[in-house]
């Protein structure tokens, strides 16, 4: 029957419960479980196929295709093909002197592959011209580095490949990098280009090695603070052979710095001073013997005497 409050007609049902905001807690006190189904027939070989399309849309299961492809994107190589070979002494010997013509000519002998794959980057790219493209290495070469020592982690995915990142940011994750670019002692050149092809002819790559002589400064310092390697005041000298790689058949493909070509007649690097937790020293305790026990099965009798 309805209810007559303040002369309004408010129709109730006896259904319903007094405190309605807690419907939901309500609903949840009770939980439907799916048991499962002992005498249900597990081997699929034996159900038909409209069997296995129910039981498959009652579990929200898709159906299987008949093959296992996945689509995979190839953006980058995982290593340097034909890498270029440094020569000995580059950087010091001068091209007055019988070592520096030595490696001018050899420099001329090894051009005519690189003259070829030029060639080949040009007929994807119409202006490419390895005396500008030099400096745009260059340009790359400043930006990827203050993105590394800034920790800007997305402009040097734009700047380095996917073989290069983990080499650059692996070593560096729990220190702080202090990096400067001073000047060019010579102007960046190119050395080296090669071009080749993967799974298939129109999947084209191209590598481009760049010789930089320039002027920096670097200091490395670690979790606490110190000092680890380099220093922000003293300048360095470096020469460095810098990979650059580019997907040519990608249309938004873009020049980024793959490997550097560290050659065997190189010194070792100097390693870093890292940090240890200093360890206390163990102090051993000579054990004090009492003089009130005997020290041999004699004295004891004569002690029980």
């Amino acid at each position: 029957m309805p209810a007559v409050k303040a002369g309004i007609q408010v129709r109730e049902r006896h259904t319903k419960h007094w405190a309605p905001e807690f419907k939901k807690l309500r609903r949840l006190k009770v939980q439907k479980v799916k048991l499962p189904d002992f005498r249900e027939n597990d081997n699929i070989s034996e159900l038909t196929p409209d069997q296995i399309r129910s039981r498959m849309k009652e579990q929200g299961l898709l159906p299987p295709r008949s093959w296992m492809e996945r689509p995979i994107t190839i953006s980058a190589t995982g290593a340097v093909f034909e890498p270029y070979i440094p020569p000995e002494g580059d950087g010091k010997l001068s091209s007055l002197t019988f070592g520096g013509a030595k490696q001018s000519m050899e420099f001329l002998s090894k051009k005519s592959k690189s003259m070829l794959a030029v060639r080949k980057i040009r007929s994807f790219e119409d202006n490419f011209s390895p005396s500008t493209f030099a400096e745009e290495a260059q340009d790359i070469y400043i930006k990827a580095h203050k993105a590394l020592a800034e920790k800007d982690y997305d402009t040097l995915h734009q700047c380095v490949t996917e073989l290069c990142f983990p080499l650059m940011t692996d070593d560096l994750k729990m220190c702080t990098t202090r990096w400067q670019f001073l000047k060019s002692l010579e102007p960046p050149r190119v050395v080296h280009a090669r071009c080749t092809d993967i799974i298939n002819k129109e999947n084209i790559f191209s590598q481009v090695t760049v010789r930089f002589h320039t002027q920096q400064t670097l200091a490395v310092y670690d979790r606490f603070g110190r000092l680890m390697y380099g220093s922000e005041v003293v300048a360095k000298d470096v020469v460095e052979y810098v990979v650059f790689e580019k997907h040519l058949a990608n249309s938004y493909g873009l020049w980024r710095i793959h490997e550097k070509i560290i050659p065997d007649w190189m010194p070792v690097r100097e390693p870093g001073r890292k940090t240890y937790v200093q360890q206390k020293p163990v102090v051993e305790t000579e054990p004090v013997a009492d003089s009130a026990v005997p020290a041999n099965p004699t004295e004891q009798s004569a002690a029980v005497a």
